[in-house]
């Protein structure tokens, strides 16, 4: 097959322990998915669920031991950062029910939601898409990803982000609304899944602000963590 110009490279995260790589198809994201966060942006209850994507071209690799360099994106005063679990499909599927769900995985990492907030709050107050407080490059920075039988009890791990080493995040997976299994189950009833897609499955509480020259390090128990300056 012959193209007009070179296609760009595939994204992709690394693995850890192995020098294959993950090639990253999609990146589905839940929204309010902890249920002290929903309240800190205005919201209660167990909601239904809903999503929003990033572009596989948002994921802002972070090697093992290394320090990523996220530029400070343009038309935002007001930089959020946002800690997720990233649950990595290895298995596609449609309408995949809650009970087989975690068949579908391949591995897990830590990711970053970046966010320009401010753009993202006159977006929601013109009833507009978030996309351009969402989907900008760089948005997503993402560990190495750590295969399911190395990644021990995720759904009891904690989560946590520290910023400039003092901490801004902290909470257990555990205290997700909708859980792994059945978020896979929602995804996959309204697109169908393949292998590579990521779901970063949402943030607890402690969103906050973030400046250049910040240094940002999350982990969740028994997964690589990642490390990120934020660059002028």
């Amino acid at each position: 097959m012959r193209f007009v110009f070179t296609p760009p490279v595939q994204a992709c995260v690394p693995v850890v322990g192995q020098s294959d790589s993950f090639p990253v198809h999609r990146i589905y994201c839940v929204g309010r998915n902890y249920a002290e966060h929903a309240k800190e942006m205005g919201f209660t209850g167990r909601e239904a669920p809903f999503f929003f994507m990033k572009p596989a071209d948002a994921v802002l690799v972070c090697e093992e031991g290394a320090t990523a360099a996220m530029p400070y994106p343009s038309l935002t005063s007001n930089l959020h950062h946002e800690i997720e679990l990233v649950v990595a499909i290895g298995k596609g599927g449609k309408n995949i029910p809650a009970a087989q769900a975690m068949e579908h995985i391949w591995g897990y990492a830590v990711g970053l939601d970046m966010t320009r907030r401010d753009l993202q709050g006159e977006m929601k107050k013109q009833g507009r898409p978030w996309c351009i407080g969402k989907a900008f490059e760089h948005s997503a920075p993402i560990s190495a990803i750590t295969p399911v039988a190395q990644a021990g009890d995720v759904a009891q791990a904690e989560i946590w982000l520290q910023v400039n080493g003092q901490d801004r995040q902290r909470s257990h997976i555990n205290q997700l609304i909708w859980n792994i299994a059945e978020t896979i189950e929602h995804i996959s009833q309204a697109w169908e899944l393949q292998p590579g897609d990521l779901i970063m499955t949402g943030t607890p509480e402690g969103v906050g602000a973030v400046q250049a020259g910040d240094v940002l390090q999350g982990g969740i128990t028994g997964l690589a963590p990642l490390r990120v300056a934020i660059t002028a």
